[in-house]
């Protein structure tokens, strides 16, 4: 077997965020863990806040990079593990052609046991492109080991209660006990500072303030 695992990201923060703690228990089991980050995150500012100088989408791209390098180190991921494919960020459906056989080219490379990506059904237009291209990608190599981790639900409400109902019917819903891993998940998430803090002179608060509910015992995938 090839202890190979690859996750894609569609964003610096999302392999983090979804899933961690299963990545940090995956490279204590004797895995590899390959993470590809499909976009380069630049507009985090310009779109989120109306902000494109102090910082600008140029250097926000390279702010959040070195976040998801210190981050994944964190996590036991080495940096030479990170692939960055550096589509634009919020333009990744208009490359699907060109990322999919990015995307194909890696998994052929390294062949990995398990491939982590983003829930079909995430809000972000970038995740859900993710998960098609990734999707397409299998079925192009005639694979099928996959495990869907979301981040934020279009119906962020009802829609994660709902799909671990329908999931009770499907029976492809995986819960992995990280607990033993969660304060390396902690210490990993609080790396982004550009979203926890603030960096521009133009903000007047954080971006996000609420990244605790990524920290659960527990992380949830749909095979």
């Amino acid at each position: 077997m090839n202890k190979k695992i690859i996750v894609f990201a569609p964003h610096p923060d999302d392999a983090t965020l979804g899933c961690g703690g299963t990545i940090s228990k995956k490279i204590s089991e004797g895995f590899e863990v390959i993470i590809v980050l499909m976009t380069d995150g630049r507009h985090l500012f310009s779109e989120g806040l109306g902000i494109s100088s102090d910082p600008t989408p140029e250097e926000v791209k390279q702010i959040r990079k070195e976040e998801s390098i210190r981050a994944t180190e964190i996590l036991g991921v080495p940096s030479k593990n990170l692939l960055f494919l550096d589509f634009e960020d919020g333009t990744l459906e208009k490359h699907g052609r060109e990322a999919e056989k990015r995307v194909i080219e890696i998994i052929r490379k390294y062949s990995p046991a398990d491939i982590y990506f983003p829930f079909r059904r995430d809000c972000h237009p970038d995740h859900r492109a993710t998960n098609r291209i990734v999707r397409q990608a299998l079925h192009q190599l005639g694979l099928a080991d996959s495990y869907e981790y979301m981040v934020i639900h279009l119906s962020a409400r009802v829609g994660p209660p709902m799909e671990r109902f329908i999931s009770i019917f499907k029976r492809n819903m995986v819960e992995v006990d990280i607990s033993g891993f969660l304060n390396l998940k902690e210490r990993a998430i609080k790396e982004y500072k550009s979203e926890m803090t603030i960096i521009s002179s133009k903000q007047k608060k954080p971006l996000h303030t609420d990244m605790d509910r990524f920290l659960k015992e527990r992380e949830i995938f749909y095979t």
